[in-house]
């Protein structure tokens, strides 16, 4: 009867040590990398033309102006493969025509996500290439006062496109520093676009057709990209770089154009969020978006 009691107390300790290996290595299975967002508010400065036919056929040069907000973060369902991204950012125009006697006011808002992934260490150790997709939704309005009948021109448009981002981080003696070139071009959308010289009024009145547009090369393209050096100075990154946007579309007898080019200066960094119910352990791996 003992070495009955015996046997049955061993087995129970066999089975006691093997799910207490099996709950450690669940445990460990479970154990979530953690993902720090990459902040980052920017202000941007540089010239800007401006062209819509709707208004007048003339165009009109001058300042431009940004200030912007970007996360970045790898994802929590792949996250040693994608990256997502979201962007904010409203800016304006004041220009002038060639003569100097008038002026055009542009105030866009502009919003973005996108979904990307990355293959790490690309070609060279710290180099990192992302591509993927991004939806974004840009609108706004042209004021010229100089106008008789027509004093604004509205600009509404959502799109899906392609966006690439080519990220390198290096050092500059003790400084870690990491470079990036994004760009991002819509490819189809959806666009607002009223007949060539028809009031908003008449539209106000209920002729609303024909106002709706898809968007596709045929009838405009964009197209938004930047250089960029992120300075990781401790805790605090610091930004510059150059950014270009571009977007021009021609129909309904109406061409637009808008060119700006600026001089970016941001500041932000990387910022943690965990649950007091899930503490972070010294062993979760750390997963940045884009530095080292």
């Amino acid at each position: 009867m003992t070495h009955k009691v015996d046997i049955a107390f061993l087995v129970f300790m066999l089975m006691m040590a093997c799910g207490c290996q099996c709950a450690l290595a669940q445990d460990s299975n479970d154990e979530k990398p953690l993902r720090p967002v990459a902040s980052m508010f920017s202000a941007q400065y540089g010239h800007s033309s401006l062209l819509d036919s709707y208004l007048t056929p003339v165009k009109y040069g001058g300042h431009a102006m940004a200030i912007g907000y970007e996360a970045q973060q790898a994802t929590g369902f792949s996250p040693t493969h994608w990256n997502r991204q979201l962007s904010l950012e409203v800016d304006y125009d004041y220009t002038h025509n060639p003569a100097g006697n008038h002026t055009m006011h542009a105030l866009m808002l502009d919003a973005r996500w996108a979904l990307m992934h990355r293959w790490s260490n690309a070609i060279t150790p710290g180099l990192h290439l992302l591509l993927g997709g991004d939806t974004q939704f840009r609108g706004g309005v042209l004021y010229n006062a100089n106008n008789s009948n027509n004093v604004v021109s509205a600009r509404i448009h959502w799109n899906v496109g392609i966006m690439g981002q080519a990220i390198y981080n290096t050092h500059i003696k003790r400084l870690p520093i990491t470079l990036r070139y994004q760009a991002s071009i819509p490819v189809v959308g959806v666009f607002f676009a009223p007949d060539y010289d028809e009031a908003y009024y008449e539209i106000y009145l209920g002729n609303r057709s024909n106002l709706a547009h898809m968007g596709w090369w045929g009838n405009r393209f964009d197209l938004d990209h930047m250089l960029l050096a992120d300075l990781q100075l401790g805790g605090t990154i610091l930004r510059i770089g150059y950014r270009n946007r571009f977007s021009t579309s021609w129909i309904n007898h109406i061409s637009t154009r808008d060119i700006a080019h600026y001089l970016v200066i941001g500041i932000g960094g990387e910022f943690l969020s965990v649950s007091p119910k899930h503490k972070a352990k010294s062993t979760n791996n750390i997963i940045s978006s884009m530095y080292q």
